[in-house]
């Protein structure tokens, strides 16, 4: 641990990480919080639920997982492709979101695959590519031989709504939260494709909801992802600056015309058992996925084709008191990969750690590091924000 320190303090101020300095091996960052007792997730996690024996959610989820009966699940799943292909009015049986990640990769890959669909893939660019995540995108649907179509803002509105973003939810990412949810709806009622299909299922890991949950209470995608992603609605983001107009592929269809169009989204790992690790390697050995440094993540998959996901992430940390490294630790220790100790002190260094790409984010904003900093504190849930000092 000592040299992890060491290591540490040549990357960021002790100023901005005295509370990985002071941390005692093998316990977490902030002794006030109360943290699932199976893994690292703090009650501070959003929509975080704990059941009577201190587990939470996504600890919960990861036990039904082992006992879904998948094969019935896969029966599920066929009839629902078998009655979009029948229905299909013209070329496409489906949409499919994709970014050319990981998830979106191997979904696109079982469709075309296994099911022999012939989706529409469609992206909503953030206008934050990586290169390596250009390289994925262009690869997977070249391979694959799959028609796409892409919307990428312009980069002025996009500094202005990654701006607004920190104010209104507390990160930097309104755009894109909204971007995905809303662009491929536009273009599935467009061109009459009632089926959207979706990869990783809320139920995987984030702790939304357990599998069990999903169950029981089946609302639809659009209402769920207003609640728990985007969060504030694009008429809240209209002012003096940004246009009704500018946003408009930003406003998802109305009910209206999902209900005409006859609309059904779901998510693939709710019907296929969903294993990222295996799955990165399939994608890696098959297509030459690639894999890059990702900031605020030990893992480097996830969102490696975005230049921001670092900024997200540490924003995260300050307004909730963990970030991605403290969700790949706790699915590490789901899987008996590592100890909650070890966890807790892989979670600490990662998350803790000052992302360059704040650097780009400072400069197109205006904010200064204090102001980042003080917004975020300020939109602390009121219950946390003593126990988060």
């Amino acid at each position: 641990m000592d040299k992890l320190k060491k290591k540490h303090k040549k990357l960021n101020s002790p100023k901005l990480n005295s509370l990985f300095f002071k941390k005692k091996p093998g316990e977490p960052l902030y002794s006030k919080l109360k943290y699932c007792r199976r893994c690292c997730m703090p009650e501070s996690n959003a929509y975080q639920a704990f059941d009577e024996f201190g587990i939470c959610n996504a600890c919960r989820s990861s036990e039904q997982k082992m006992r879904i009966d998948w094969s019935e699940r896969e029966k599920e799943l066929t009839k629902i492709l078998d009655k979009a292909k029948k229905k299909s009015k013209n070329n496409y049986d489906c949409v499919v979101p994709i970014s050319g990640g990981k998830d979106s990769a191997f979904q696109l890959h079982v469709l075309v695959k296994k099911y022999n669909l012939t989706p529409l893939a469609v992206t909503f660019s953030h206008n934050w590519f990586t290169k390596t995540g250009e390289y994925n995108l262009k690869n997977i649907l070249e391979r694959l031989n799959v028609d796409h179509m892409m919307y990428t803002p312009n980069r002025g509105l996009i500094n202005k709504l990654a701006t607004k973003s920190l104010k209104m939810i507390g990160d930097s990412c309104w755009h894109c939260h909204a971007g995905i949810w809303s662009y491929p709806y536009h273009v599935a009622v467009k061109f009459n494709i009632p089926l959207m299909i979706y990869g990783e299922s809320p139920a995987d890991f984030s702790g939304q909801s357990t599998y069990m949950d999903r169950e029981k209470n089946k609302t639809s995608v659009m209402s769920d992802a207003l609640k728990t992603t985007i969060k504030v609605p694009a008429t809240e983001m209209v002012d003096e600056q940004l246009s009704e107009k500018e946003l408009c592929l930003f406003f998802p269809p109305s009910e209206k015309q999902l209900k005409k169009a006859k609309i059904k989204a779901i998510f693939l790992s709710d019907f296929v058992f969903w294993d990222h690790e295996r799955q990165t390697e399939f994608l890696i050995k098959e297509y030459k996925w690639k894999e890059d440094k990702v900031e605020g993540s030990y893992k480097h998959y996830k969102s490696v084709e975005c230049k921001m996901a670092g900024v997200h992430d540490y924003a995260k940390f300050i307004k909730r008191g963990f970030g991605r490294g403290t969700d790949f630790a706790s699915q590490d220790v789901r899987a008996g990969l590592i100890s909650r100790k070890e966890g807790f002190d892989l979670a600490a260094k990662i998350d803790t750690e000052r992302p360059k790409s704040l650097d780009y984010y400072l400069k197109i904003s205006g904010y200064s590091e204090k102001e980042f900093q003080d917004i975020l504190k300020d939109k602390r849930d009121n219950e946390f924000k003593n126990k988060l000092k």
